[in-house]
């Protein structure tokens, strides 16, 4: 008998495992390791973000948290300007796409066509708020960085946005957990992605305030 193959449920399952992959490197001695390789692929093409992992050893450690936190922040970092040139090197073949972007379109959750082409038009206006958003919130950060590259914003503009973003959003929850242990792990995982959508409305806000008062 034929199995109908559907597309929603099969990415819904490879998404749970690599979750569940992700968080069998806590235990293991090359965590840390582990939690660089992640971070570094998060920003360019891996769907699950470094926070899972990072979260889990910083409640197994809780004396290396800020540890962690570099490494989190700085791999991310590098990674996002793999992602920076991917886009500008490798996204179109001619005035087609290439096949390097087909392959994000079709197998990189979240990734597709319409969200690539919507971050495009975002940084005509935005390029750095684009970043520095994505970088902090749940937004995929792959797409942004692929797209800066491709829209060629200043990679300078770039590198700054990228590295605050990531480092306070890292720091953010290592210092959590940190500080709060195990109780605000639930939290966390429930309400983060809320809490620094409304984190980035308040900063931006703050600059409209210092800007006209």
């Amino acid at each position: 008998m034929l199995v109908k193959y559907d597309r929603n449920t099969y990415g819904w399952h490879l998404h749970r495992y690599l979750y569940d992959w992700v968080l069998s490197w806590a235990d293991t001695r090359v965590g840390g390791w582990a939690l660089g390789i992640l971070s570094f692929a998060e920003s360019s093409f891996f769907p699950i973000p470094p926070d899972v992992l990072l979260i889990a050893l910083v409640l197994s450690a809780r004396d290396r948290a800020f540890r962690f936190a570099s490494i989190c922040s700085g791999a991310s970092i590098i990674g996002g300007l793999f992602g920076y040139l991917i886009g500008y090197t490798l996204w179109y073949s001619g005035n087609a796409y290439s096949g390097i972007a087909e392959f994000f379109f079709t197998y990189i959750p979240g990734f597709n066509v319409e969200s690539f082409l919507r971050a495009k038009i975002w940084y005509d206006a935005y390029s750095f708020w684009i970043v520095f958003t994505a970088g902090f919130t749940p937004i995929p950060y792959k797409i942004i960085t692929i797209t800066a590259g491709v829209a060629e914003i200043n990679i300078y503009m770039f590198m700054i946005a990228s590295t605050v973003s990531r480092t306070l959003r890292f720091f953010l929850v290592a210092g959590l957990i940190w500080k709060y242990g195990s109780p605000i792990r639930e939290f966390i995982e429930k309400r983060f992605n809320l809490l620094t959508i409304l984190f980035v409305i308040l900063l931006v806000l703050g600059f409209i305030a210092i800007k006209y008062v």
